[in-house]
């Protein structure tokens, strides 16, 4: 099982970042998706979920309105679109697929917002 999320890097306040999470090694649409993240001496946070088949989504109170978790079955692959982001938006993201019993991270990105 993998799951290796791309897209981080240095942005400035109010920029936008796309994070993506290409997963591999089980069947990735029976599998709810989420991106958690935790930022330097917190604890990991859930950022938002998505239901298996796309039809269901939650957010955290803190990135309703600014960032959109969506998904491509056919490409094994769950999106982050960040849009107006905050300095306290930095943080390490981490992608997690979630079935029953089974949980799977991967091994998180690193988003940096700041001028």
């Amino acid at each position: 099982v993998q799951l290796v999320e791309s897209g981080g890097g240095l942005v400035q306040p109010g920029g936008s970042l796309r994070l993506s999470c290409a997963a591999s090694g089980f069947t990735f649409s029976r599998y709810d998706m989420s991106w958690y993240r935790q930022a330097a001496g917190k604890e990991r946070e859930l950022v938002a979920l998505i239901s298996n088949a796309g039809r269901s989504t939650n957010y955290a109170d803190s990135v309703k309105g600014r960032f959109t978790i969506s998904r491509d079955n056919a490409k094994n692959t769950v999106y982050l679109q960040m849009n107006s982001l905050k300095p306290e938006d930095t943080a390490v993201y981490y992608c997690n697929a979630a079935r029953w019993t089974y949980d799977y991270w991967g091994q998180g990105t690193q988003v940096t917002v700041s001028s």
